[in-house]
């Protein structure tokens, strides 16, 4: 039941921005998605046919059973530690966790040491996770950070996970960098603004930050970076480089640096205006992978034990057709009706078609050296 009597998530940004001045987007977007009380992923039940989007998962199962092959051969090919940590980041509603789990438990010996782990901030969502994987007995965990995770080896797996993280954007003005800001206009009303010249949170990234030592940006350029996605895939890598284990990861984004904006909204399957109904509608901005690989590369290089690797960025197309996606439709179609076959035909073709999913999502893996695509998984 709404309480009336509490401001409104924006009339509680509005009074922040009079009181103290325009907002990075960072804390735009913390409070829209991560406010306790009225926070977009701690309020709601944004997945789904009756939510604002879909994710690979939820359109078939082909997704998360070739996810869970591969989980189940880098844990075979890491010597099989037991417990087996089998660990997702933002799982939604379970159903890819499910699916997973239906592969790699297969093999009886993973089933026995199987541990899973669920880390998401959306007290809402926990009783459908549960209640989608409830048929495995294994033991779960649910975690609001990763720090609570165990200091053991962690197969993870992050879909559509860092897309949500908060942004910094600034913008090219009169030959310097500005960042922007969200303020006031004249009417009261949440507006894009640019703040004052401030110096970028962040290495280059690739991309010519300075206006003397390389092509000068146009003006209205804008420079896009994540500090909590880095520091994030820094403890993973960190984390993994320790202890050793695994780590997949599918998101919306670039493979190489560049200028652009990227911040949106979806509500109800499409795209919104970012600043009406803070609170009731998903931001998300692309993934820069390039970066997340950069920053992994970097802590696994500090931390050399588990001989990790971080093989170049795929599309989400290339890596589910090279584990068997085509194979395997196949196999479920086989002697369905002709409408089962057209459905199993239409997911594979929005998970991996280049129209689709397959090119513009991409496929950063954390992996054991040798690791092969396909992994020779054994049953």
């Amino acid at each position: 039941m709404v309480d009336l009597t509490r401001p409104s998530l924006e009339e509680r940004i509005r009074q922040m921005i009079a009181a103290t001045g325009p907002m990075s987007l960072a804390d735009y977007m913390s409070l829209c998605l991560a406010d306790p009380q009225d926070g977009y992923y701690t309020a709601h039940r944004p997945i789904g046919a009756k939510g604002d989007f879909i994710t690979a998962p939820e359109i078939s199962q082909l997704f998360g059973e070739l996810i869970g092959i591969w989980m189940r051969a880098a844990w075979q090919m890491s010597g099989r530690p037991t417990p087996f940590h089998l660990v997702e980041l933002g799982p939604g509603r379970g159903t890819l966790m499910n699916d997973m789990l239906r592969v790699v438990c297969q093999d009886p010996e993973a089933a026995a040491a199987l541990h899973i782990h669920l880390v998401d901030i959306s007290p809402t969502l926990r009783a459908e996770q549960e209640a989608t994987i409830a048929g495995f007995q294994q033991t779960k965990s649910w975690h609001e950070t990763l720090d609570s995770l165990p200091s053991a080896p962690l197969f993870m797996i992050g879909n559509e996970f860092f897309d949500c993280l908060p942004i910094h954007q600034w913008v090219f003005s009169e030959g310097r960098w500005h960042e922007r800001v969200i303020g006031l206009d004249e009417r009261g009303a949440l507006t894009f603004g640019i703040g004052p010249v401030r110096a970028l949170s962040a290495p280059s990234q690739g991309r010519e930050t300075r206006t003397t030592n390389g092509p000068v940006p146009e003006p209205g350029a804008i420079l896009e970076h994540s500090p909590a996605s880095e520091a994030i895939m820094a403890f993973i890598a960190g984390h993994l480089g320790a202890h050793g284990g695994a780590a997949l990861f599918f998101d919306y984004g670039h493979a190489a640096p560049g200028y652009g904006d990227t911040f949106q909204a979806m509500s109800h399957h499409a795209h919104a205006d970012p600043l009406r109904a803070p609170g009731r509608q998903d931001l998300t901005a692309h993934v820069n992978f390039d970066a997340l690989r950069r920053t992994a590369l970097a802590e696994l290089a500090e931390r050399p034990a588990h001989g990790l690797t971080v093989p170049a960025i795929m599309t989400q197309g290339d890596f589910l057709l090279v584990m068997g996606l085509l194979q395997r439709a196949g196999q479920l179609g086989a002697g369905q009706s002709p409408e089962m076959q057209g459905q199993l035909q239409d997911a594979v073709e929005r998970l991996a078609g280049p129209d689709h999913m397959g090119k513009l999502f991409k496929c950063l893996a954390l992996m054991p050296a040798g690791l092969p695509l396909p992994p020779h998984a054994t049953a």
